[in-house]
């Protein structure tokens, strides 16, 4: 664009000296020339331009500033949204503590074979996280009957027996598997389930 009006600017300067000369300079030298000039100037601004390279650091400057200005929204907005994933991750562990503690507090069911988690028992099947899994021969099994199972076989056990029964639960080959009371000492056991 400058170099549009520089051109422009110089046709004008050369068709007025022109005019002041009466028309002596030849119509084809003419344009060579005005083109000549045109070029000296804008090369001239060029070289301007490169030795003094202050405007051109300041633009570059700019953009660099804008650029980084992005690029620190970006990452703002990215910690933004990390912080909310990481907040909504430690309300559901939360949430979840709140009810495994719940579980826990509520007079839990140890597991006998393992005696580290709690067993479940919902639709007449007995689960634990140990890979306990049995199915109960009466659809209607509770926490609260197994419970009273359990405590009836050891306190029977331990009517006549001072040491603690072992529970495992058979391989099923017979039919499904069951849950079994050994005691190593008076060598007795029993079907709990």
């Amino acid at each position: 664009k400058g170099c549009l009006e520089r051109l422009r600017n110089s046709r004008d300067r050369l068709l007025n000296r022109y005019r002041q000369a009466g028309g002596n300079m030849p119509r084809r030298a003419q344009n060579p020339l005005l083109v000549q000039e045109v070029m000296e100037e804008e090369w001239s601004a060029l070289r301007a331009r490169d030795s003094c390279p202050e405007a051109l650091t300041q633009l570059e400057e700019l953009l660099d500033l804008a650029v980084l200005e992005e690029i620190q929204q970006e990452l703002a907005d990215q910690e933004q949204c990390l912080l909310s994933e990481y907040e909504k991750s430690l309300q559901f562990d939360e949430c979840c503590l709140s009810v495994m503690l719940a579980e826990w507090e509520a007079n839990p069911l140890i597991c006998p074979v393992c005696v580290r988690f709690n067993l479940r028992v919902s639709g007449g099947v007995v689960t634990c996280p140990c890979g306990l899994s049995l199915s109960s021969h009466s659809p209607g099994l509770t926490e609260q009957k197994l419970r009273a199972c359990l405590e009836d076989s050891i306190n029977e056990h331990g009517a006549h027996c001072p040491h603690t029964p072992e529970f495992s639960v058979t391989d099923g080959t017979e039919e499904k598997p069951s849950l079994l009371m050994s005691c190593v000492a008076c060598d007795t056991w029993a079907v709990i389930l």
